[in-house]
């Protein structure tokens, strides 16, 4: 989807919405009962934000909050200090990104990217990217709510919102029950969005490394890989082709056992010479159905009729090597060559004297690939090995029964990644010094709880304060603007 249509379908559903709002708001007949149905599901629509906010999940958090308190008070204390250290990181972190993104060259990749649907985030891709982030920001707020009511601070309600595209949450507290409580228990209510967004990356890396022993019970790994998906209308689809479940076990005699295996197999069929296969002269000669010779449209030498889909036309050398070797040209059936014995010249075969190394008349940017599979015979391709790449999507987790879907350990596995990118990123922002994120009122309870000693004077710890929030929010301003000018520009 080009840019300008999806700032148009944003635009366009932002502009309905609040017209729609302000229409049901202004009607005479039902603008009251539009109004109250508002306030009684905790709705409200403003400009490019809709909002839902619902006090029926407090009674939930008072039971969290009073569940095991002496566990709950280390772990939040655990997460304070994680979120000061998290605090001066995210500084340094932000400051050398900045850096590196302005004396990078053009063309280098920019080391702090703003996620764009629609421009740098493919739209097969939002399904993890909305669901991702949405489920960080409530396990933030949650992590708010509960070390609230440990510290006896009052929650008012909890929230979702949406701004623009981006899906977030949001928690009410009491605001004279917080300023009412010591520095230190701040402190552990302000880290503790922070300390569980942490948390959950590490619960993500955990399920990512431990994925096959968790799925190992119904999905095999380290025996093959299975397609999970064929470009419609590619080379490689087709009757003859590749298809969705097929169990790969090997690419031109290349064993795979693993993705891995997939992409060192492919990147030998480019980067190495291609082989041929062995034949004896006679039963070439005997087969052979060649035409008229001619050029192709890859400057190759052609031997077959242009309608033939299973011959192919192969080269090979004839003579010794004190006498020069004369190419010879033969139009063969292609299935059965591949399952011969490979060389790469005559003298590979066991019988070098009457037997020759046939290798595929193809231009230089195609190859010759032998896929075999499960189901079927072996797949030929004959082409663009990258097309070939390009064209299929494969996974190491082969399902032990055929009930069970191909795709669900890749979508656990990419919502894993997604959740160490976003829940991360969220931790690291929320840490920084900067004015409406949590990081200015960490630093606040920093500054009441661990420099009060050092600066006893109140004016003067408000001063550095100040000073610090003002350079940590314009060190954020920077690297976004620096960021957005390199999305746009470069």
């Amino acid at each position: 989807m080009l840019r300008t249509t999806w700032i148009a379908l944003v635009l366009g559903f932002w502009s309905s919405l609040y017209l729609i709002d302000a229409f049901l708001k202004s009607n005479r007949y039902i603008g009251q009962r539009y109004a109250e149905f508002q306030v009684q599901n905790g709705l409200q629509v403003s400009v490019a934000q809709l909002r839902w906010y619902t006090t029926c999940l407090n009674r939930c958090f008072i039971r969290l909050g009073q569940c095991k308190p002496r566990i709950l008070t280390a772990w939040f204390t655990l997460g304070a200090w994680f979120g000061v250290l998290l605090m001066f990181v995210g500084v340094v972190l932000l400051t050398l990104t900045l850096v590196k993104s302005v004396s990078q060259e053009e063309g280098e990749p920019a080391v702090l990217t703003p996620v764009m649907p629609g421009v740098n985030l493919p739209v097969s891709e939002l399904g993890y990217f909305f669901p991702v982030l949405l489920v960080s920001g409530i396990w933030h707020e949650l992590g708010h709510a509960i070390a609230a009511v440990r510290e006896q601070v009052r929650v008012n309600g909890f929230g979702i919102f949406l701004m623009v595209v981006y899906p977030g949450a949001f928690v009410d507290l009491h605001t004279d029950h917080l300023k009412a409580v010591s520095a230190a228990r701040q402190l552990r209510i302000y880290c503790a969005g922070i300390w569980h967004n942490f948390v959950l990356v590490l619960f993500a890396i955990a399920v990512l490394l431990t994925l096959p022993y968790l799925l190992s019970p119904v999905y095999v790994t380290g025996a093959g890989v299975v397609i999970t998906n064929v470009v419609k209308n590619s080379p490689v689809s087709g009757r003859r082709g590749l298809a969705v479940g097929y169990h790969v076990t090997s690419i031109n005699g290349c064993p795979v056992t693993v993705p891995e295996d997939w992409r060192r197999c492919l990147g030998a069929v480019v980067f190495y010479p291609p082989y041929g296969h062995c034949m004896t002269v006679g039963k070439v000669q005997q087969l052979n159905t060649n035409v008229a010779l001619y050029k192709g449209a890859g400057g190759q030498v052609e031997c077959c009729r242009n309608d033939s889909v299973s011959e192919l036309c192969f080269r090979y050398e004839m003579g010794t090597e004190m006498d020069k070797p004369q190419r010879e040209y033969a139009c063969l059936e292609a299935r059965p060559i591949t399952e011969l014995a490979r060389c790469h010249k005559a003298s590979d075969c066991h019988q070098a004297r009457k037997t020759a190394c046939l290798h595929p008349s193809l231009d230089n940017s195609s190859r010759l690939i032998r896929v075999l599979h499960n189901t079927g015979p072996p797949m030929l391709y004959v082409g663009d090995p990258y097309l070939f790449g390009y064209s299929v999507s494969i996974s190491g987790y082969v399902p032990k029964y055929t009930f069970l879907p191909i795709w669900l350990p890749d979508v656990i596995a990419t919502f894993c990644k997604y959740l160490i990118s976003l829940s991360g990123a969220l931790a690291i922002l929320n840490a920084v010094p900067c004015y409406a994120l949590d990081g200015q009122w960490v630093l606040m309870g920093f500054m009441e709880h661990y420099v009060v000693k050092i600066f006893p004077n109140p004016a003067e710890r408000k001063l550095i304060n100040d000073l610090t929030l003002l350079f940590g929010t314009l060190l954020l301003g920077a690297n976004v603007v620096v960021a957005m000018y390199a999305l746009i520009f470069r």
